[in-house]
This record gives structure tokens, C-alpha cells and sequence, in this order.
């Protein structure tokens, strides 16, 4: 009696540089738009915690879109 665990011989698996890069990818494509935001706002408002708050939002936002993002950049070809 053979007894495999969580093991999909069909997919291929990703290797640890291919999860480090298209992870790194992936946190850019969250962290860069709510920086920008932030300078963005902190310069044409002059209130930080205004600046804060809009980079917060578009901080949720962006990873609201990355679970999208994801499960098309992580998938193995």
C-alpha cells in the first residue's frame, strides 16, 4: 500500500528562485502605487496623516488586485 501526502505528481513545482522573484514581483506590485500615493498626497495636501490615510486605502486596494495578479504570475508553465 503506497501512501502519498499532498503531493500532485501532474504539477510541476515551482523552485525556490522561482518563488523568490515572482514574490518580489508581487510585493512591488503592491508597495509601489501606495508610496506613490503617499508622496503624491503628502505633497499636494501638506498633512501627513491625510497622506497616510490615502496611502493606507490604496495600500488595501493594491492587494485586493493582487490576489488576481497572483494566481496568473504563479502559475508554472
Amino acid at each position: 500500500m503506497k501512501i502519498t501526502l499532498l503531493s500532485d505528481p501532474i504539477k510541476p513545482k515551482l523552485g525556490i528562485r522561482d518563488i523568490v522573484l515572482k514574490g518580489t514581483i508581487m510585493a512591488v506590485i503592491v508597495t509601489v502605487p501606495s508610496i506613490i500615493a503617499f508622496l503624491i498626497s503628502w505633497i499636494i495636501l501638506d498633512n501627513l496623516i491625510t497622506a497616510i490615510i490615502v496611502s493606507g486605502v490604496i495600500h488595501f486596494i493594491a492587494m485586493g488586485f493582487s490576489l488576481k495578479i497572483s494566481k496568473k504570475i504563479l502559475v508554472k508553465k
